[in-house]
């Protein structure tokens, strides 16, 4: 399958995130932890009179978002630590983010630092995972790799650091935001047109792959019980794991 398509992946996250958005004519949007562009395409698209800039930590990725964006004059792609980077300060009227914020390892910095580029009043939306034991695709690849449920808890990086309400709204407000909100969000996730494609997918996961060097004995044995996993859920559209996520808005203060 070579690179994991992540636009494939959580497509029907990107609906839930764009209606909730709601870019205008005049907005002025930051994308943290844009990938290979596509949110910050369709909020460039809307923003006519405005911009968008998309940051990542991944040049492979945002090289690919630039390649898309050729023709979208209102755009810029970036580079960047969103925890650290020197922002313009209240430069944009709209903070995004699809599954970017709960990779950072220190929050409290990165929202403080996120909220300072925001303008006074402007929103932040993000996407960001339940608990792990809420994720089918997490559950299904535990049985299969490791005959056991996922551990509970989470660290600062973690793809699961934002999954409490508390943790959230914790942070938010004591870095610049209030009216912090969290909507359920379930919809399933997307791993590949036929199984073996989506055992692709997931064997480039670190939770995969990590488990599969826990013990090398068994490897081949836990392929096989990953690929019966694949199978089993392999519908008419390709292989679908359910999931939930929390879509958080909050306003700058």
């Amino acid at each position: 399958m070579g690179d994991f398509d992540y636009d494939a992946e959580l497509r029907r996250y990107d609906r839930h995130l764009r209606e909730a958005a709601d870019v205008r004519p005049d907005d002025h949007v930051l994308d943290i932890g844009c990938g290979t562009g596509q949110t910050t395409r369709a909020a460039a698209r809307r923003a006519i009179r405005g911009s968008a800039l998309g940051v990542d930590l991944s040049a492979p990725m945002l090289a690919r978002a630039e390649r898309a964006a050729a023709d979208v004059p209102n755009i810029r792609f970036a580079q960047a630590d969103a925890q650290i980077h020197p922002f313009q300060m209240a430069a944009f009227t709209l903070g995004l983010s699809r599954f970017g914020t709960m990779f950072f390892e220190d929050p409290a910095a990165a929202f403080a630092n996120i909220a300072r580029a925001l303008r006074p009043g402007a929103r932040l939306l993000q996407l960001v995972w339940q608990e792990r034991c809420r994720q089918e695709w997490v559950t299904a690849i535990h049985r299969a790799l490791a005959e056991a449920d996922p551990p509970d808890g989470t660290a600062p990086g973690d793809a699961f650091s934002l999954a409490e309400p508390a943790t959230v709204r914790s942070v938010l407000t004591a870095n610049g935001f209030a009216d912090v909100a969290l909507a359920d969000v379930r919809e399933p996730v997307w791993y590949g047109p036929d199984p073996a494609s989506a055992l692709d997918a997931v064997l480039q996961l670190r939770e995969a792959s990590d488990l599969l060097a826990r013990d090398p004995s068994e490897k081949d044995r836990a392929l096989a019980r990953l690929r019966a996993e694949m199978t089993e859920h392999h519908g008419r559209d390709g292989v679908w794991f359910d999931a939930r996520a929390w879509l958080v808005t909050a306003r700058r203060t």
